[in-house]
């Protein structure tokens, strides 16, 4: 009988036979045990602004090295990476030594792993961050959090800031369009939330997730965490098998509105002109994010009344 291996990575714990890969397609059974199929491959890598992230609250204003493989654990039928996430093809080759060592270049502050599912990438992971801390970068993870608790714990030391989606707030919304958890996703943050910068993403999609009651009920979960996030409302478009028409504006400035009745930073992402940061405090603007980033702060506090803005590298 063919031994089957299973994997300990992340809650779907795939049981795999002898060249059987993993719901990932990044992962397989070889030989007895389980190997990562896209080890010292990339499928994408380019210099991005870190508000592209999106992390509005982390070094504003600079760039970062960006670099992932191909794969995913979540089958996403509104996937905006669909090309990279949903298969698994051969990239370029790339080490941990030249991922750090291009973290370095160009002005980058670090490296962000992002694109699919980068924690699917977790060997290059691994390797990767401790080199580029000991060159005194920084290392960013955009991720949907969704790896056991064990595997994160060992990374988290590298970490310096994390932005997870949370797609939804229901376990019915998880399990019927993504074949995830809720569950795993809030154990993720909570590890995360007050150790590592952390910044939220919800993708906004039209009759799914965007009653105003779901959304008032995750605003008031991130804000019981007690400690500073960030949440990004992203507009919806029409991508992979979905077709839903894109998120109303208008919807998504009413459900800010509601969400900022619990906390102080929420944005819409992929709406021009509603990534501003305005102080708690005062309401003034702060952060304004255009063609370039202008910081009205003076040792991390507001120039006009004095409010700390949360944050880590603020002026």
């Amino acid at each position: 009988m063919t031994e089957v291996v299973q994997c300990s990575l992340c809650p779907h714990h795939c049981k795999l036979r002898e060249g059987q890969t993993g719901l990932c397609k990044a992962r397989s059974h070889k030989n007895g045990e389980i190997v990562a199929l896209t080890y010292g491959e990339v499928a994408a890598w380019h210099l991005d602004p870190i508000e592209k992230k999106p992390l509005y609250h982390f070094y504003p204003g600079s760039w970062i090295f960006s670099a992932g493989g191909y794969g995913c654990n979540l089958k996403c039928f509104f996937c905006q990476n669909y090309e990279i996430s949903q298969k698994t093809e051969r990239g370029q080759q790339v080490s941990p030594e030249e991922l750090a060592r291009l973290s370095t270049e160009n002005q980058s502050i670090g490296i962000c792993f992002t694109y699919s599912e980068p924690l699917m990438w977790y060997e290059m992971i691994a390797q990767t961050a401790p080199r580029v801390k000991n060159q005194g970068g920084k290392v960013a993870l955009v991720s949907n959090g969704i790896i056991e608790g064990e595997h994160l714990e060992k990374i988290i030391p590298y970490l310096d800031a994390v932005n997870i989606d949370i797609k939804g707030f229901t376990e019915e919304f998880y399990q019927k369009y993504t074949g995830g958890k809720l569950e795993w996703v809030l154990n993720t943050v909570e590890r995360l939330a007050g150790r590592v910068h952390t910044e939220v993403t919800t993708l906004v999609i039209p009759g799914l997730n965007d009653s105003p009651e779901e959304i008032r009920a995750l605003a008031k979960w991130l804000a019981r965490l007690g400690v500073p996030v960030a949440w990004h409302l992203s507009r919806y478009y029409p991508m992979y098998k979905c077709n839903i028409p894109a998120t109303e504006e208008g919807k998504l400035r009413e459900l800010k509105k509601l969400a900022k009745e619990y906390l102080p930073y929420v944005y819409l992402g992929n709406m021009p002109g509603e990534n501003t940061t305005y102080c708690p405090k005062c309401d003034r603007e702060v952060i304004l994010r255009g063609w370039s980033v202008k910081m009205k702060t003076e040792g991390g506090k507001c120039l006009y009344c004095g409010q700390k803005i949360w944050g880590i590298g603020l002026p």
